[in-house]
């Protein structure tokens, strides 16, 4: 497979919190009476904002689960239901992979033993560039003892539904990709995942998103190099036909 970049797609929008969300940090400084189960935060601006290795990780996840491509690798001793290393799979075309070991040694029509990712996931910062700590939400929950009654509660902080962040993945495009099924399984994926959630406590109403998709661009290697312009591929197929099912124009108003 060819190493030559043919072009970059820059996909751009909002990540909107249907219900509130809690993608968990850690308080180094934790005093009596604070909260140990905190939003993670931007450290100098202590804004909230989503990691992109949070969203790219459930991505491919319920890529493979949907797909049924789950590998089978033992990572440490816990993790045994692994990201896919086959590259016949699309989540490893899209996400990456390492490893791999064709049926035949030397095999040289056989795919390379590694890829790097297509895609990358940028950190979503915060676009209500007003909000401050005190709109977080602190969710009580209680865990019952069920012969006794007993009632042990714990405390969730969370950001608040209807917070927006900032959505930006690049996807690189190389000679012999197959470009429509690369654009497929990202917008595959990021449809799984307004029908998952996102962050933890998903289970207990936590981590409902939306994606609203604003822009995607192309930019080809001339563009790099002042020889071209970029172009608007929002409206136009098969952008538009992969798009998640909420798009731009419909953002719902607060």
């Amino acid at each position: 497979m060819s190493n030559r970049l043919v072009k970059k797609i820059i996909i751009e929008g909002t990540i909107n919190a249907v219900t509130g969300l809690h993608i968990g940090g850690t308080n180094n400084s934790m005093s009596i009476g604070e909260l140990d189960n905190a939003v993670i935060r931007n450290p100098i601006t202590r804004d909230p904002y989503i990691p992109g290795s949070s969203l790219k990780g459930k991505m491919r996840s319920l890529l493979e689960v949907a797909s049924g491509t789950i590998g089978d690798v033992s990572m440490g001793r816990d993790i045994k239901n692994t990201p896919t290393n086959n590259p016949k799979h699309l989540a490893a075309q899209l996400f990456g992979y390492t490893g791999f070991k064709p049926d035949i040694p030397n095999d040289p029509t056989a795919p390379p033993a590694q890829q790097p990712s297509r895609i990358i996931v940028r950190d979503g910062r915060l676009k209500d560039t007003d909000l401050n700590e005190l709109l977080l939400e602190v969710k009580s929950e209680t865990v019952i003892d069920r012969l006794t009654s007993a009632a042990m509660p714990r405390q969730l902080e969370r950001v608040p539904a209807g917070t927006n962040f900032e959505l930006n993945i690049v996807l690189n495009i190389y000679e012999k990709d197959n470009e429509v099924d690369l654009i497929k399984g990202l917008f595959t994926a990021l449809r799984l995942v307004q029908d998952d959630y996102l962050g933890g406590a998903g289970s207990r109403g936590s981590g409902q998103v939306k994606f609203y998709i604003d822009s995607i661009k192309e930019r080809s290697n001339a563009y790099y190099i002042g020889d071209a312009i970029e172009e608007e591929l929002l409206n136009k197929e098969p952008y538009s036909k992969f798009l998640p099912s909420f798009k731009h124009s419909e953002i719902e108003s607060a």
